[in-house]
């Protein structure tokens, strides 16, 4: 990461062990891998939280040296043809993280509140960004910057202003489902992991932002607030993950897709599945249920 001559600085960032891959990039890291590595030179931690002002955090509400980019304000996520929540195009997407001074080089470690599974899916869902993108030097805080706080961190006031970067991309196709590949799963049996609320699977409710009630004929069903735990401020560990897998048929290293309404609860079981288990053949719909419901003609159940 490069670093203007003057900088007025920002921080946070959080972690747990690794899991389900090499010892130097971890999925999850905890407060204290950060505390030991954080002034490393391509480290960079990636405020992702919305919201900060207002908070009682006071006049030092970041990690020191952090580079900030709010999950929804950002630009992480755009809508195309119609459906919300996309990834943006490629140039969009690329000069975003080049302009927060993240280069290829660069080990990302994601930070977000923590609060819950479902804020905690802004954190899943750019790492999933990073992955596609071919960058694998990424990691989030586990449990995020309450586990950070808790742990006693040091709180900074100053911000760090990034000098642009190139970032280049390299995609990783296997990790992207589109509309075609679900409806081939469909034919073929791949198995498609429904992330949403019990609720919205079995047609009782559903998003404004989705045609109507339902699920894709076959799905099944891992609830995303089972992947995270609001109490504890921590990821599921890999054998929930493997229980929550086993418990709708899914073996292990089976295909699968998972989606939700729209790829945002879809990242959490992907992170679950794919970063913690280990299942490398998951993929996450993009679109999810936003874009499947928008032609009446695709089946729902």
């Amino acid at each position: 990461m490069r670093f203007a001559p003057i900088a007025i600085a920002l921080t946070l960032a959080f972690a747990t062990p690794a899991f389900a891959q090499s010892a130097d990039i971890r999925p999850l890291v905890d407060a204290e891998w950060l505390k030991a590595h954080a002034g490393e030179e391509n480290v960079v931690i990636l405020d992702i939280r919305d919201n900060i002002e207002g908070t009682d955090l006071g006049s030092e509400p970041y990690i020191e040296n952090s580079v900030v980019a709010p999950y929804a304000s950002a630009g992480w996520r755009t809508e195309v043809d119609g459906v919300p929540g996309m990834l943006p195009p490629l140039e969009e997407i690329t000069a975003l993280i080049g302009n927060l001074g993240i280069d290829n080089d660069d080990h990302v470690v994601i930070v977000p509140w923590g609060t819950d599974s479902s804020e905690f899916g802004g954190a899943t869902r750019v790492y999933w960004t990073f992955k596609y993108l071919g960058h694998d030097a990424v990691s989030i805080l586990d449990g995020g910057w309450r586990q950070y706080d808790a742990a006693g961190g040091a709180r900074s006031a100053e911000l760090a202003k990034p000098q642009p970067a190139e970032f280049t991309y390299e995609l990783q196709d296997e990790l992207l489902a589109t509309t075609a590949d679900v409806e081939a799963a469909l034919k073929s049996g791949v198995k498609l992991i429904d992330g949403r609320p019990a609720e919205q699977f079995e047609g009782k409710s559903k998003s404004p932002v989705v045609r109507t009630e339902g699920t894709i004929p076959g799905a099944v069903n891992i609830v995303h607030s089972d992947l995270y735990s609001s109490d504890h401020a921590l990821f599921a560990r890999p054998e929930t993950v493997e229980a929550l897998s086993k418990g709708v048929g899914l073996a292990a290293n089976e295909e699968n897709i998972t989606f939700c309404n729209t790829g945002h609860w879809a990242s959490i079981a992907w992170f679950g599945l794919s970063e913690v288990l280990g299942n490398k053949k998951t993929s996450m719909y993009d679109g999810s249920m936003a874009e499947w419901t928008a032609d009446s003609s695709r089946p729902v159940e």
